[in-house]
């Protein structure tokens, strides 16, 4: 079990190094991360959102995520779930994203 909690916290870790292109917070203290799963046979399932559905670059994010969670040891597999419900609000925000956005 400790392996796990290790993985997972790795993957917080990468999730903090990928910024949003047009806002200078990371996307996990954004709130775009809804779930994080990593299973016993250290298979992980993420299910993130964007700031607006119609958001032009998506794909790109999506693989971002995909690409650095290959850099987290000890993962099998990766599922990156791109979902809209329940839609991203500034709510969402961790308290330091708020205060660096000047919403605090």
């Amino acid at each position: 079990m400790d392996e796990i909690l290790k993985i997972e916290s790795d993957i917080l870790k990468e999730l903090k190094l990928i910024y949003d292109p047009e806002i200078p917070v990371n996307i996990y203290d954004l709130g775009l991360i809804y779930d994080v799963d990593v299973d016993d046979d250290k298979n992980v399932t993420l299910k993130m959102t964007l700031t607006a559905p119609n958001c032009p670059i998506a794909d790109d994010i999506v693989n971002e995520v995909h690409e650095s969670l290959t850099r987290v040891s000890g993962i099998k597999n990766i599922n990156v779930e791109l979902v809209f419900d329940p839609p991203w609000d500034k709510s969402m925000m961790s308290e330091e994203a708020k205060l660096e956005l000047g919403f605090l």
